[in-house]
């Protein structure tokens, strides 16, 4: 798997203590809970996942599939104001 970082991402991972290889299971063994089909330049989607911890970790993903690439634009620990409990659901805003 072709896995590129974008700067924000990077940021992010340090940031929030999050391993190349928690991105690497999320994506090999996590869930599409959100799909942006419209995102450009690429199509995107996010995931969810486990990190090392075993707390739930979301990972957005643009998809550049004519060269195998998937592009890591984020990733972060989901806020339970803003997640219901099984953190594929999000909270009706107020």
């Amino acid at each position: 798997m072709n896995i590129l970082l974008r700067q924000h991402a990077l940021q992010r991972m340090f940031e929030r203590e999050v391993s190349m290889e928690d991105i690497r299971n999320v994506l090999l063994h996590g869930l599409v809970i959100e799909e942006y089909p419209e995102d450009t330049p690429y199509p995107s989607s996010l995931w969810l996942g486990e990190d090392e911890q075993g707390r739930p970790l979301h990972v957005v993903v643009a998809e550049n599939r004519a060269e195998k690439q998937k592009i890591i634009i984020t990733v972060y620990h989901p806020n339970p104001t803003l997640w219901l409990s099984d953190w594929t659901t999000r909270r009706n805003s107020p």
